[in-house]
This record gives C-alpha cells, sequence and structure tokens, in this order.
C-alpha cells in the first residue's frame, strides 16, 4: 500500500533534520544580500578597527595590564564601571527591543556565529561546488580528490580562525606588537591560551557545531518567547493562503523552503525557536512564486495578528517601555562621561603614627594621598586643607602627577594646640590641576588631637 507522497516527504525532512550535517541550498534575494551585507559590514570593522591609531596609540585596546580601555580619545578606567555597566544594559534592552519588533532578526543577521558560519560555507561552497554536490562527496568514499578538497577546505578554515583569533586578541595586546611576538615566538602565556582558544573556538563552532549551536545551544532561543507578543513580526508562513498545498492553496509542496533553511528546519509547521529570521526561505518561496505567477508574499515577516486579519494596533507599551529606558540610559550615559572627573584622591591618615606636638607647638597628623591622574598627560596638583582653624600643611603643598599614572604622596597637617578641641575632627583636603582648575576633587578626613 502506497503512503501519500507528502508523508514520505515529511518523514525525509525530519530524518534529515535530526542525523547528519545540514548542506542548505543557495538562494538570492533581498534578505540573502541583507546578510552579507551586514557579514562585511561586521568584519570590516573587526578585523579593521584594531589597525586605527590615535594619538599615537591604537585607537582601541582593552589594556588590562595598565587597567585602561581605550576608545579612541576616550580612556576608561576601572572606577568608570558604571559606564560598562550602562553598555551592557543597552546592549540588552537594544536586543530585547529589536526581538519585540522582528524576533530574532539579530541572530539572523549579525550574530558571530551566523556570520562566521556564512564565511565558513561559503569557502566550503568554493571548491566542494552546490549543496547537492556538497551532500554527494559527504556520503561518497574517500577519494584524492575528496581528500584534497577536504583539506583545502579545512586549512582556509584554519587560516581564517587563526586570523580571527589574532585579530581578537589584537585588541587586548596591541595589534602592531603581537604580530612580532607571534613571528618571534615571544608571547606571554595568556596571549598564547587565547589565541589557541578563540582560534579553535571559531574553527570548531563555524566548521562542525554550526546549526546544532541553534537548535541546541543557544541559550537566547530558550526564553526569547517571553519577549514575543501578538504582534512581533517573525519569519511566518500564511498558511490560510497555502493550503491545501497543491490542491488549491499557493503553496506547491516544492520542499525549497526547507533546503534553504540554515537550521534545516520547516517555516509552514509554524514557529519555533531554532528559527533565526534570516529570511532566506522568504528569498526562495518568492522566488518560487514568481515563476509560478503567483503573488509573493505566502512567507514573509509577519506578526501572529497579522495572519489571523486582526486590525494593527496603533500603540505597543511593550516597545514604549524599552524606548523610555534606552532614551533614559542613553542620557545617564552621556552625563555620566561628561561629568567623570580625570583626578581621583583617596585620603588614608597615617594610623600608625598618632597625633604628636611638633616643635612650634602645633598638633601634628600624617597622611598618604593616592593621586590618579586619569588624563593622559602629566599635571600638577595642589593640595589644600580645610576644617579647623589655623589648619595648614607642612611641607610641598604641590606634586607632579604622571600621565594616567597613580602616586602616593606622604603629606603632614598641622593645627594650633590650644585650639580648645580635642580627639577626632573632620577635616577636608582639597585638590586642584594646576593646567586644568576646573579639575577639583575634595575628599574627608578626621584629625586627631591629643
Amino acid at each position: 500500500m502506497n503512503k501519500p507522497v507528502s508523508k514520505i516527504r515529511e518523514a525525509k525532512l525530519e530524518l534529515y533534520r535530526k542525523k547528519g550535517k545540514i548542506h542548505a541550498r543557495e538562494v538570492r534575494g533581498r534578505f540573502n544580500t541583507a546578510r552579507w551585507a551586514m557579514v562585511w559590514l561586521t568584519q570590516i570593522i573587526f578585523y579593521g578597527a584594531c589597525w586605527l591609531e590615535w594619538g599615537g596609540r591604537q585607537a582601541i585596546l582593552f589594556d588590562i595590564p595598565h587597567e585602561k580601555f581605550y576608545l579612541f580619545g576616550l580612556v576608561l578606567w576601572p572606577q568608570d564601571a558604571l559606564l560598562a555597566a550602562i553598555a551592557l544594559i543597552l546592549a540588552a534592552t537594544g536586543l530585547f527591543l529589536v526581538t519585540a519588533l522582528a524576533g530574532r532578526l539579530v541572530f539572523g543577521f549579525s550574530c558571530p556565529l551566523t556570520v562566521y558560519t556564512g564565511i565558513f560555507k561559503r569557502v566550503g561552497a568554493g571548491g566542494e561546488g552546490g549543496h547537492l554536490a556538497r551532500l554527494k562527496l559527504d556520503q561518497g568514499p574517500p577519494t584524492l580528490r575528496k581528500l584534497a578538497l577536504r583539506a583545502t577546505k579545512h586549512a582556509l578554515w584554519g587560516l581564517i580562525a587563526a586570523w580571527t583569533a589574532i585579530t581578537f586578541v589584537g585588541y587586548f595586546t596591541p595589534i602592531r606588537e603581537l604580530l612580532p611576538a607571534i613571528a618571534g615566538w615571544s608571547l606571554g602565556p595568556w596571549e598564547a591560551f587565547w589565541l589557541l582558544f578563540y582560534g579553535l573556538f571559531t574553527y570548531v563552532q563555524a566548521g562542525f557545531a554550526r546549526e546544532a549551536v541553534c537548535q541546541h545551544m543557544c541559550p537566547y532561543s530558550r526564553f526569547q518567547g517571553v519577549m514575543f507578543d501578538s504582534a512581533t513580526r517573525t519569519v511566518s508562513y500564511d498558511s490560510a493562503r497555502g493550503e491545501p498545498r497543491k490542491g488549491g492553496g499557493d503553496c506547491i509542496d516544492c520542499g525549497i523552503c526547507v533546503q534553504v533553511c540554515p537550521v534545516g528546519i520547516d517555516i509552514r509547521d509554524g514557529l519555533q525557536y531554532p528559527c533565526i529570521n534570516c529570511g532566506l526561505c522568504v528569498d526562495a518561496c518568492d522566488e518560487v512564486m514568481g515563476r509560478v505567477n503567483k503573488p509573493v508574499g505566502l512567507i514573509r515577516f509577519a506578526s501572529e495578528n497579522e495572519l489571523a486579519g486582526v486590525p494593527r494596533k496603533s500603540g505597543r507599551p511593550r516597545l514604549a517601555v524599552y524606548a523610555g529606558l534606552i532614551g533614559a540610559f542613553v542620557a545617564l550615559g552621556a552625563w555620566t562621561v561628561t561629568q567623570r572627573s580625570l583626578l581621583l584622591v583617596d585620603v588614608l591618615r597615617d594610623r600608625g603614627s598618632l597625633a604628636r606636638e611638633a616643635a612650634d607647638g602645633r598638633i601634628e597628623n600624617a597622611y598618604t594621598l593616592k593621586l590618579a591622574n586619569l588624563a593622559e598627560e602629566a599635571r600638577d596638583f595642589d593640595i589644600e586643607v580645610s576644617g579647623l582653624p589655623g589648619i595648614a600643611l607642612v611641607g610641598p603643598q604641590r606634586f607632579a602627577g604622571e600621565p594616567g599614572g597613580i602616586r602616593a604622596v606622604q603629606v603632614t597637617v598641622a593645627a594650633p594646640a590650644d585650639s580648645g578641641l580635642a580627639g577626632a575632627r573632620p577635616i577636608r583636603f582639597h585638590i586642584t590641576a594646576r593646567q586644568d582648575p576646573a579639575t577639583r576633587v575634595s575628599e574627608s578626613s578626621t584629625f586627631v588631637f591629643p
């Protein structure tokens, strides 16, 4: 007894999704063009930004040994961790906003795994041919041609992964210093570790894991549903128009939407968590609809409401909340950058030396001031003290600060012994940058009388 053709084909597709490597069919269209535009854009930025210079140094550099982050003219220190937190919050909120608007659009077009998987697949297709040729080569016996093609492909993958790792580490060790160190086998242990780890990670993830990450390992796909609602536009199959297949509906059951899917799903089964909203099935289906003289859009970006014929609402509170948060944190970040001081001071009273009486009868206390000059030029700092009658510094009152350095200076503060005060009294140190009087910091401490 013969089974229906659709049932046989469905079984084959299910088997194909669960076993073996997915060889997606190439497709042309606006979404594929947009995906490759994002590949070029992201990789030009990633591979090129580490070579930019600014003021005689690398423009973008995470200088971990010196605890600095250079971003063109902006230099951030560990004390600026609030800005890093704001940047992470903005990235997360922006991702939530895009997801609420158009599902996993970010993952379909700019996710690093999507980008490098696309590059690796294109390299493989360049030598091994189209998807059917690659499938036939996989299933065929080992031959000299197969070994040569595979060796060439993996060698190119290795070169791409190696250069990606070098570029990544080049954001932490200046790239112009890293390359000679690699050539001279004089890498530090951490540099060597991250070169090997990131290179191997790229090679394995983009060359072998590929769609398995989207299907089984991506944590975002597991909780993205809580950010969807009935107005979220995702890649969707218009079943009301397409069904019944080959029996009055527009869907001719050609299966090309499955053949081009990089994660091997059938979008006609409804929204599925592995779907990355890349839109390749839209391109493929539109091409087929054009060939059979039917309207495009059988598969398209559409919301649940749109497919059900529900009128579009004028506003969505969720989007307003996300947009409001983004605006608020952008404003907070801008205010934090403009208000950040390029001088940090930490005052430590010498607890090992109690108040002492000087030869002139005044009471003296010793302090250590740690002056952090966050500017990239040397500056002199004037120190004053206030808070008690007749209080003053003993000795030098001006100290030089190295560019981007921290200096600990010892100062002595004296106050009249006949002031009638006793015990610990609050005082304040005032530190001013001589070259920039607007840079001024006040720190509190205590002065101890006998």
